[in-house]
């Protein structure tokens, strides 16, 4: 099988901290995002990668290079939305000649540099054949409370504990079919809906898709104190 790998890389971090954005953050000798699409530039059944980037993304030149000069000949890029989903549908627009309806794509963040190519291989290998797709997931394992809602930056008092059991936390990469992800996207956008990952748009059409059971190190980089965390799994993995 092959498939095609899009990576949402538009955003812009507020939460990370000033200056840098997090994709581009110094990490174990790369950057954030380079380690984000090691996995797929080491899988040959991945057949491109296309990154969508802020329009006034600066950073992305010197990564490009640096991935050139690897022989990684298979990466492009795209001007991505204000959105994720737009930024995804974006680049799927990109790949409209190349893609057949049915061909899989992938989609994993910019700031998860810490997928084990592991997670990724048992992903393709479980949903190859599926007729949706799905994703990689972790179960909650955290007792969880929801809070009311109160304005002011307050304290929040609890309205009552969440039933944990069929809770899982969403990963990526998130594995669908070229057509119906398209579609899926493009149904939401014109009725004024924004997905917070692609699995919500094909959700919304009344689809199921799978929950892969992946490493709950695949995080995602929010703050700057989460790259101590990424460089220590990275570091684990190498020993």
């Amino acid at each position: 099988m092959r498939y095609w790998l899009v990576m949402p890389a538009a955003g812009s971090g507020s939460r990370f901290g000033p200056g840098v954005r997090k994709q581009y953050a110094p990490l174990e000798g790369r950057t954030v995002i380079e380690w984000a699409l090691a996995p797929f530039l080491g899988d040959r059944r991945c057949a491109q990668l296309v990154v969508a980037l802020a329009r006034d993304d600066a950073d992305w030149k010197k990564v490009a290079a640096r991935l050139a000069a690897s022989g990684a000949s298979a990466v492009t890029s795209v001007e991505g939305g204000e959105r994720r989903s737009d930024s995804v549908r974006r680049a799927l627009e990109s790949l409209a000649a190349s893609a057949s309806p049915s061909d899989w794509v992938l989609v994993h963040d910019a700031a998860r540099p810490c997928l084990d190519p592991a997670d990724l291989g048992r992903l393709l290998d479980r949903l190859g054949t599926h007729p949706v797709g799905g994703l990689l997931a972790t179960r909650v394992s955290d007792t969880l409370k929801r809070a009311a809602r109160i304005g002011g930056g307050a304290d929040p008092p609890v309205t009552e504990t969440v039933e944990r059991s069929d809770l899982w936390r969403a990963l990526t990469p998130q594995m669908f079919r070229f057509g119906p992800l398209c579609a899926a996207l493009d149904g939401a956008h014109a009725a004024g809906r924004f997905p917070s990952d692609e699995a919500e748009a094909l959700e919304w059409l009344g689809e199921r898709p799978v929950l892969v059971e992946g490493d709950s190190m695949n995080l995602k980089i929010t703050l700057a104190a989460d790259l101590a965390l990424a460089a220590a799994v990275l570091r684990a993995r190498r020993a």
